[in-house]
Formats: C-alpha cells, sequence, structure tokens
C-alpha cells in the first residue's frame, strides 16, 4: 500500500514539484469522495437488486435492437468471465483497493481526484458486496452483471464506475494533476 500511495500520492521533489514542507491549497476533499462513492455503491446496488428480482431467469430485455440489451448474468470471475477459480482473491485485491483510496484520502485535496476515487471506491464497494454476500458463500460469490452490448462482455454500474475512475486518474496523471492538489511538469 505504501508503494501505491508513493506512485499515485505525492510528487517528487523537484524544480517542477512542491516540496514537501508546503501546504497543500484549499479544503480536503473527503466529502466529494464519499459522496461520489456513496452514489455509485447505491446506484450499483440498486440496479443489481432490480435486476435479481425482475429479470434474472427472464429472457434478455433489447433496449436499442441487439446492440444493447438488459441480461441478468452471475459472473465468478473477472473482467470479461475469466479467472472464475479466483474469486477469493478478486475478493482480496477488492478490498486492498478499498484500504489505498482510504489512506490516500488524507491527502486529497484536488476535486478531479476525489471523483475519481470515488468511483473506483463506490465499484470496488458494489462489487466486493456481490463477492461477500451473494452466492454460492461469502468471499466467493458471484457478481450480478446485466449490461450487455453487442459483442462485447455483460457488465454492471460498479465495473463501469471503476473504469471511469480509471480513465479519469489516467487523465488527471498525464495532465500533471496529483491527489494533493499539486501540479507538476514534466
Amino acid at each position: 500500500m505504501a508503494e501505491a500511495e508513493r506512485i499515485i500520492g505525492t510528487p517528487d521533489v523537484g524544480d517542477d514539484a512542491q516540496p514537501e514542507s508546503a501546504a497543500p491549497k484549499g479544503h480536503r476533499r473527503i466529502a466529494a469522495l464519499l459522496v461520489v462513492a456513496v452514489l455509485a455503491y447505491l446506484l450499483d446496488l440498486g440496479t443489481k437488486m432490480l435486476v435479481v428480482a425482475k429479470l434474472e431467469h427472464q429472457p434478455p430485455i433489447e433496449i436499442i435492437g441487439d446492440l444493447l440489451k438488459f441480461e441478468a448474468v452471475r459472473n465468478p470471475g473477472a473482467a470479461f468471465g475469466f479467472g472464475e477459480a479466483f474469486t477469493i482473491i478478486f475478493t482480496g485485491i477488492a478490498a486492498a483497493v478499498i484500504v489505498v483510496i482510504v489512506r490516500l484520502a488524507r491527502k486529497l485535496y484536488s476535486l478531479p481526484w476525489a471523483i475519481a476515487l470515488g468511483l473506483l471506491l463506490g465499484g470496488a464497494l458494489g462489487n466486493l458486496t456481490d463477492r461477500i454476500f451473494r452466492s454460492p458463500g461469502v468471499f466467493r460469490g458471484a457478481v450480478v452483471d446485466f449490461i450487455a452490448p453487442a459483442h462485447f462482455a455483460v457488465f454492471n454500474i460498479a465495473d463501469s464506475a471503476i473504469v471511469c475512475g480509471g480513465i479519469l486518474i489516467v487523465l488527471l496523471s498525464f495532465k500533471g494533476l496529483d491527489p494533493d492538489g499539486t501540479v507538476h511538469k514534466d
């Protein structure tokens, strides 16, 4: 975890970076992170509950012809259904991501980073909830997926939040914006 904090948490001290002794400007963005995380989590949880109640064991619902359907699928593996035998490992990874985000929150002064980390946190919590509480058992549960685009893997809101948060983190990193609000140019 310290390695993850080192990589994305604090900029290197150098000509283009603020020294560690300089205080970041503004307020911490923990509230923004939590609001985004809770919204992503509740949207994911609500849609999954609806899918299990209304769509499971039913034919898919066509949203945009054959291009997009809602289809209930239980995914015991990772993205694209790979790694079904490693559900416990994916549970551990999700838990580790949550711990890293919580630790980074104490240095969080950037609103865009708060949004990105909130999306990651909400998505990780959504899929972790499935892995803990859904069948076939604790820490082995299958994730409920239901968004089925043509010629692509079936996914859920948590997966979307994780991907969007990850893309935002990459963009912020390319722009040189760090979670503590400092900007550096490489």
